[in-house]
């Protein structure tokens, strides 16, 4: 994950989405960030070791799947080490140079950047989803 400060976290709490335990404690989180219209990213899925295993992952990835729809958003993109878990939950794999160059401002800062091998994956309610609508198509439509 990409070291975020403070004031970074205070600004998009309210993209957030937390896993408690019966005791209160977070054991999860995951993050709906809205890039356009029709576009959004899961990012910061992280849950603890001692959760693991107890389908938490899988609840705050629906989780988020579920506010993008409520927002009317028809796709959203990861990026992953571990994309088998997101194609469980329904994503599928596309090429990183598919998705739209705005995508790629917090990834500057990453220690990673530019030799990062993580792996993109979307769900999206269109058969094409980074075709239909998506900020190219509009950029190139003069929108």
């Amino acid at each position: 994950m990409i070291r975020r400060s403070l004031g970074e976290l205070y600004e998009s709490i309210r993209e957030f989405v937390v896993a408690e335990d019966e005791r209160g404690e977070v054991i999860g989180c995951a993050a709906i960030h809205v890039f356009w219209e029709d576009l959004a990213e899961l990012k910061c899925l992280a849950v603890a070791e001692s959760a693991q295993g107890r389908g938490v992952g899988r609840q705050l990835v629906d989780a988020c799947w579920a506010a993008a729809r409520e927002l009317e958003i028809a796709t959203v993109f990861t990026l992953t080490y571990v994309p088998e878990f997101f194609e469980k939950a329904g994503y599928r794999r596309v090429d990183k140079a598919e998705l739209p160059h705005k995508i790629w401002n917090e990834c500057v800062r990453c220690p990673l950047f530019p030799t990062c091998n993580e792996v993109a994956l979307v769900r999206s309610i269109h058969p094409d989803p980074l075709r239909v609508g998506s900020v190219p198509d509009l950029v190139a439509a003069g929108a």
